[in-house]
């Protein structure tokens, strides 16, 4: 099925999934050298289009990219490969983290090895609310955006507070910086969409929805349904790339539905944050422990692992492999670009939300508030990577 050519393209994925640090906008750099400069895959500019249309879609960046290039190259067959290369190898190590962490986190000296890795999770969440803040909140517009993100997510305390307030977003950058015109061109776009596929993407989403509320919760198939009716919902609100994926998965499922504890999320987050590929692989971790929490064995962890990372993941792919095609028509439609800024200030609130949420807990703990703002600090102002932060953590706790 697969030329020696697409051999070697796997045999690339597979090398750049094993180093590839540092979140997106490394991985776009990585992606830059390996598949344009040295293997000529594709062009840098078929690249950077690529890149630029994950940017606009919901879902996870880096994946959404690296499929992009795989389809370009291979077709679907490729695309779906190289999708589980780099996205199983991480998922699988943030499951046995999962399953790990539920049979000793009962241990005293476990609880004392990683009592510094929550301020440290929070202190990274911190320099990517304030990444994101530098990039994107360049008007008084996207800065009013954010402000009142921040407001309604407080407020509100719901996770159906987050796709109201992405569409608003979007709606009002669109309206605010898009002139009357390219009716023709939204006509020809349009025209290439195939309804029943929308169908089938929305489809899926309504059909878990409404079996998680016809099934009876004592049900063994009520908690896998429900799970995925929770990541996949979600995968269609993310815009920005992993680390938005923090906010909206503290608020439903620590702060609202109380699947993990604040310490269970911040420890996988800083697991994630040391490991190479995709962000989005976190919620491995999440469904791993969702189901440890709710009484399942090691079995029922691998499970959530899975119906996790499917639900997560299955809308950017879908969108990727979807929209490719015909990316030379939707590039040109001016409201659709306009609307990713408000999409992605609302994003920032979220993120800021994310953080007066995570802070809560440390209390009067004015050791946490140090850490925390020295690992922002070494973030800011010095090329330590994070999993070098995550692992001084660790030591520091093992030996003190």
């Amino acid at each position: 099925m697969f030329r020696k050519r697409h051999l070697i393209f796997l045999r690339e994925a597979a090398l750049y999934t094993f180093t590839a640090f540092g979140g997106p906008q490394a991985h776009i750099a990585v992606l830059l050298r390996e598949f344009v400069e040295k293997r000529n895959y594709i062009t840098e500019n078929e690249l950077l289009e690529l890149n630029a249309l994950t940017q606009v879609l919901p879902g996870p960046s880096s994946t959404q990219t690296l499929v992009g290039v795989a389809w370009k190259v291979g077709g679907l067959p490729l695309a779906i490969a190289t999708f589980l290369i780099w996205i199983l190898p991480s998922a699988a190590v943030m499951c046995l983290a999962g399953i790990f962490f539920s049979l000793f986190a009962k241990g005293a000296h476990f609880k004392e090895v990683i009592r510094f890795i929550q301020p440290i999770a929070v202190g990274i969440v911190a320099y990517a609310a304030f990444t994101f803040a530098q990039r994107f909140l360049k008007s008084r517009v996207s800065v009013m955006l954010a402000v009142g993100s921040v407001i309604a997510t407080l407020i509100l305390q719901t996770p159906y507070a987050f796709p109201l307030l992405v569409l608003l977003g979007g709606i009002i950058s669109s309206a605010l910086e898009t002139q009357p015109q390219e009716n023709e061109l939204r006509v020809k776009l349009y025209s290439n969409v195939n309804p029943n596929k929308i169908a089938y993407f929305i489809g899926i989403l309504l059909m878990f929805a409404a079996l998680g509320a016809i099934i009876n919760r004592t049900s063994p198939f009520s908690l896998p349904i429900r799970m995925f009716e929770n990541f996949y919902r979600n995968g269609i609100l993310i815009f920005g790339g992993g680390q938005v994926l923090v906010p909206l998965m503290y608020t439903e499922f620590v702060e609202l539905k109380h699947y993990l504890t604040p310490t269970e999320f911040l420890t996988g987050y800083a697991i994630q944050q040391a490991l190479p590929g995709p962000t989005f692989a976190f919620t491995s971790f999440l469904g791993s422990m969702t189901f440890a929490n709710n009484g399942y064995g090691i079995g029922g962890q691998v499970l959530g692992a899975l119906v996790a990372l499917i639900g997560i993941n299955l809308p950017g792919l879908i969108l990727i492999l979807f929209i490719v095609p015909f990316w030379e028509d939707l590039k040109k439609i001016t409201r659709i670009k306009n609307s990713l800024s408000g999409i992605n200030a609302v994003s920032v609130g979220f993120m800021i939300t994310a953080f007066i949420l995570l802070v809560k807990p440390f209390g009067f703990n004015w050791l946490f508030y140090g850490i925390m703002l020295a690992t922002f600090l070494l973030l800011k102002f010095t090329k330590i990577k994070t999993p070098i932060i995550i692992i001084i953590g660790v030591l520091v706790g093992w030996y003190f």
